[in-house]
């Protein structure tokens, strides 16, 4: 087929959506002619996509949103009674650019990668393919139910309420909507009875994340992953800070915390005044960073999907202590891939647990890594991406 990917940026393999977007336009191609359009902010412009030639015919990139208040931009959504998720990446240039590409190019399928671009119009003889990375307004909603703030809570109570019936609209308008889990799958399944839904996971670059026998363990540190422009990273890591770090602190006072990851707002950098915590901010690579780690944490609270820091952090062999909100949706056992706390207490003793006992760690971080080789290889989960356009194409896309 000629499938012409949309996404909200350019896809990289080095970061968050970005990473599923690269890796999944890549197993596009091993079959399929693949076009690009993407959002790119000005610094990726020029030879920022020259990682993507390989894969594609064509990358036709438009200008994203400019940078200002989001806080403003959400208040505006709320005054004109619109969803600030499903507005925010819309833009006419960008339509524009999709409906010259579309007419001057046959194209049997765009594929949407997330629901916040896949408000955009497209002729009714081409095949819609939605990835939806999230379902969006589970997140919203869980986001309501975990602020604190009246105003936050205000503000995804009522994008909760808009975002939900568009989302699903989306959806029925697609000929193949995927899922990062089988658990997203049912749910999706009843919202949308005869839809064809289909599970293409998240997954990791086994090689690129393999375990680094050359660095050695610092003993005994902790490290959190995140894009800290994410709010629910942020909101665990402080939910760490404050609930759970002084417990374990308490137990090892020579235990150090690296918190590691791209655009951390001004309460992430404040953590770093706290006794032995760092905040590196954005780093070349992660795997150095997971390496010299004892014992990864997810502390998460709210969120949707499943988490790529989980994959990373078992390809590299690394213990791993999640609340069960992190590891969601990953065919991961709690006692032998990683360990599951909810209550700060019981997350804290877990991490200490692991700081004290190598056995332990290194029994959780091989099956861990077993885990990952068998069913989150990149090769993998694109496998089932193509598996899933041959049926959609041997069932004539009929839902």
């Amino acid at each position: 087929m000629k499938i012409l990917v949309v996404a909200h940026s350019l896809p990289r393999p080095t970061w968050g959506a970005g990473t599923r977007n690269y890796h999944l336009l890549r197993a596009l191609a091993r079959k399929h002619t693949v076009s690009l359009l993407a959002l790119v902010r000005p610094d990726e412009r020029g030879n920022g996509a020259d990682h993507l030639r390989p894969y594609t015919r064509t990358v036709l990139q438009v200008d994203a949103p400019a940078f200002g208040s989001k806080r403003a931009s959400q208040l505006l959504a709320l005054a004109k009674g619109q969803s600030y998720s499903l507005t925010s990446q819309i833009l006419p240039a960008a339509q524009d650019s999709l409906d010259q590409e579309l007419t001057q190019n046959t194209y049997d399928a765009v594929l949407f990668e997330g629901l916040l671009v896949a408000g955009y119009r497209v002729p009714e003889d081409i095949h819609i393919i939605l990835d939806e990375h999230n379902i969006e307004h589970e997140l919203i909603h869980r986001s309501y139910q975990s602020a604190r703030g009246w105003l936050r809570r205000g503000f995804n109570w009522m994008e909760y309420r808009r975002l939900k019936p568009q989302e699903i609209a989306r959806c029925q308008r697609a000929d193949l909507v995927l899922v990062t889990s089988e658990r997203e799958q049912l749910l999706m399944k009843d919202t949308l009875p005869g839809k064809s839904v289909r599970v293409v996971p998240n997954g990791v670059d086994i090689a690129a994340f393999a375990p680094y026998p050359t660095i050695t363990q610092t003993p005994p540190r902790i490290i959190f992953t995140a894009s800290f422009d994410y709010y629910p990273n942020v909101q665990g890591a402080l939910h760490f800070a404050g609930n759970i770090w002084p417990r374990i602190r308490d137990a090892r006072p020579d235990a150090t915390w690296h918190l590691v990851g791209r655009n951390p707002p001004p309460e992430i950098q404040r953590l770093g005044a706290l006794p032995g915590v760092t905040v590196t901010g954005s780093v070349p690579q992660v795997q150095p960073h997971l390496a010299a780690a004892q014992v990864a944490i997810v502390p998460l609270l709210t969120g949707a999907g499943t988490r790529l820091k989980i994959l990373e952090a078992m390809a590299m062999r690394r213990a791993i202590v999640s609340t069960a909100l992190g590891c969601e949706g990953l065919d991961c056992i709690a006692g032998e891939h990683l360990l599951v706390a909810d209550e700060p207490e019981k997350f804290a003793a877990s991490v200490v647990q692991l700081l004290g006992d190598a056995p332990r760690r290194g029994s959780l971080g091989d099956h861990g890594r077993a885990l990952v080789e068998e069913r989150y290889s990149w090769e993998y989960c694109g496998s089932q991406l193509l598996a899933a356009l041959d049926a959609a194409q041997e069932n004539g896309w009929r839902i």
